[in-house]
């Protein structure tokens, strides 16, 4: 079992009194010490703010993978019957919340884990984390560490930037 990565995921959960502590966990040492700075009630705000509101930086990851395709359902299925199957509890969350993924990641024997991740989980944590770059977020720091922590790195895609579409008053 990778420690390491089940440490980490606690780090995508909503933010309590112990968040800080979850991060010297995960040995994330430079952002615990940039989040305690905000307190509770403000970290707390960042993580909905930069999560919940942002679909480029959704914690869901099969919607990196899918979108709002049939195949995201197909994955979700599959993403709840790896949870029962390597009998990690399901919680509120989608099961293909990363908390999930990477709780199934860390379970799973080094062939399983390379090809699930090469397949899954690498490339929407990296479609993740080019989102948190580019918008400068703090969140960046732990979806690096779960990028490098993970048994195949793939490349940060580009983001796309979509400016909006300025029309002369009266016209459509």
């Amino acid at each position: 079992m990778n420690q390491v990565l089940e440490r980490l995921a606690r780090l995508f959960e909503y933010p309590g009194e112990d968040y800080v502590r979850r991060c010297h966990e995960a040995g994330l040492d430079v952002f615990a010490a940039e989040v305690a700075a905000l307190g509770t009630t403000g970290l707390q705000e960042l993580f909905v703010g930069t999560f919940d509101w942002n679909p480029s930086a959704s914690l869901d990851l099969g919607w990196h993978l899918y979108g709002e395709q049939y195949q995201r359902g197909e994955f979700l299925v599959e993403m709840r019957d790896r949870l029962s199957r390597y009998g990690i509890a399901e919680t509120g969350e989608l099961p293909d919340h990363i908390t999930h993924v990477l709780a199934v990641v860390a379970r799973m024997d080094a062939e399983a884990a390379d090809r699930f991740s090469r397949d899954y989980a690498a490339p929407a944590v990296a479609k993740l984390l080019a989102a948190l770059e580019h918008s400068h977020s703090p969140f960046a720091a732990p979806v690096r560490a779960v990028r490098e922590e993970l048994p195949v790195e793939v490349p940060l895609p580009a983001v796309k930037t979509e400016l909006p579409i300025l029309r002369e008053e009266g016209t459509l």
